[in-house]
């Protein structure tokens, strides 16, 4: 019998102008998430690739967060909405593989929204608690193994 409890990895690409302050502020209101979500500030979502949702699940994630600007208020005017379509074709491929779509998703954020943020992230982690580990991580080395922190990936080229 596993006595170890599943804790779920999920990786959380945010926008530096409003889900990395929500973020920010979350922590100063000091409300809680999970430890197993690591939260990645980039300067725009729009600027996530397709390779960057992937190489997250390749190198264990169970899941991964993207959480942008509001719809129309993008600080790189269209940012966001590249995002969800890229997250969207993503989501496509990772079907198509026989990846649950439902690890990988898409919010939009304001730099106010702390609480629905914390929100999202506690609604992703229990999805994923259903879900399980990542397929993945359990085919490379059969036991479910251990999860690569983020700052291995930009490493391994």
């Amino acid at each position: 019998m596993n006595d170890k409890v599943f804790e779920p990895k999920i990786i959380a690409f945010c926008c530096h102008f409003c889900a990395y302050a929500s973020a920010d502020l979350a922590g100063s209101m000091r409300l809680q998430y999970p430890s197993g979500v690591r939260i990645i500030r980039t300067p725009c979502t729009g600027r996530l690739e397709v390779e960057f949702y992937m190489r997250a699940f390749e190198n264990g994630a169970d899941g991964v967060l993207v959480a942008g600007c509001l719809e129309g208020g993008c600080h790189f005017i269209d940012g966001n909405l590249f995002a969800k379509k890229r997250v969207n074709s993503t989501r496509n491929i990772l079907e198509e593989s026989g990846i649950e779509k439902e690890r990988l998703r898409m919010v939009n954020i304001s730099a106010a929204m702390a609480t629905n943020l914390v929100t999202v992230i506690n609604d992703m982690v229990n999805t994923i608690k259903e879900l399980g580990p990542n397929p993945i991580r359990k085919s490379i080395d059969g036991s479910g193994g251990e999860y690569k922190e983020f700052e291995t990936l930009n490493s391994q080229k």
